[in-house]
């Protein structure tokens, strides 16, 4: 493991050199979480990398459709997702 230092822009972005994007595996997003030790970035799950292991449940179905529906589903339960 080793260390970057990087600078941030007056919004607060900071940007994760490629090497550790690289490595860790990230894309378009990610997990931020705030620790006692500071902050840890993890990749955001892949949906589409997850399907395969529900396969036949999900046959013949979109993973945008298989969203929408549990989205569907968490508004009629009174929760609130992001988009």
């Amino acid at each position: 493991m080793g260390s970057s230092v990087v600078k941030k822009t007056k919004k607060g972005q900071a940007t994760i050199p490629i090497s550790l994007r690289k490595k860790i595996g990230f894309k378009d997003k990610a997990i931020v979480v705030e620790s006692e030790k500071g902050i840890l970035f993890k990749p955001f799950p892949v949906i589409s990398k997850e399907k395969g292991s529900l396969r036949d449940l999900f046959k013949g179905t979109t993973v945008e459709e298989v969203m929408m529906d549990a989205r569907e589903t968490d508004v009629r339960k009174g929760k609130i997702l992001e988009r």
